[in-house]
């Protein structure tokens, strides 16, 4: 999934001449803590709720009048969605804008639908197993625990890794294997020298699992 495909376009810029009482109107309209502004086609930032509440009484300030948040927010239209997140991890905003070749704002993405879209992912809806390995970083070769993996008829269907903050040397491998049965499997890697610190066997989501997941979506888009 890269950028252009992951915009909402139910989420409207507002201008720096709009008033803050039409800001506020569209963040309790649209349940958003964050709103884009825009000028001219260029992305300037985000007018967030914090600065709505910080406003004065009188609704007529408008937006170009108050300081913006998360200028830096915004990722060209063929970024990866990693980088998306990334962005807005970064700038510790929940909106990140998308801009085109000439540097026109084009729209925006909410955190929210970056979840949704990786939830319907094949490593997500796939049958199969999550396997996670604890390894030092001079023995991580991808390719090497694939070919064990692949060795017992298994396909690694996504991968991630997590860099320990306290011990540099160490790291975190998550990896969604498309077999429900690991056993062999850890079993093999298990003798090459890797400890899998922890298994999960994985099914399509159940009606139950789907109730808990779109209880997970609709806290996070209020």
């Amino acid at each position: 999934m890269i950028a252009k495909d992951l915009i909402n376009y139910m989420i409207p810029p507002l201008k720096v001449t709009d008033e803050i009482s039409k800001a506020s109107l569209w963040m309790e309209e649209l349940r958003l803590s964050e709103l884009p502004v825009t000028d001219q086609g260029k992305f300037l930032g985000l007018y967030t709720e914090g600065l709505l509440y910080d406003q004065p009484v009188d609704q007529s300030t408008t937006v170009g009048d108050c300081p913006l948040e998360g200028r830096e927010s915004i990722v060209h239209h063929d970024s990866h969605y990693y980088d998306v997140l990334k962005t807005a991890y970064a700038n510790g905003v929940r909106l990140v804008a998308v801009r085109d070749d000439q540097d026109q704002y084009i729209g925006v993405i909410s955190i929210e639908d970056i979840v949704e879209a990786f939830a319907r992912t094949l490593s997500v809806n796939t049958p199969g197993a999550i396997l996670v390995l604890s390894l030092n970083q001079r023995d991580y070769v991808l390719s090497d625990i694939c070919r064990i993996i692949e060795l017992n008829e298994a396909k690694v269907l996504s991968s991630q890794t997590l860099h320990h903050s306290d011990e540099t040397e160490k790291l975190t491998l998550t990896l969604k294997i498309n077999k429900e049965e690991v056993s062999h499997i850890i079993s093999s890697l298990e003798a090459k020298g890797y400890h899998v610190s922890e298994s999960f066997n994985k099914s399509p989501l159940n009606d139950r699992d789907k109730e808990y997941f779109d209880g997970l979506m609709n806290y996070l888009k209020f």
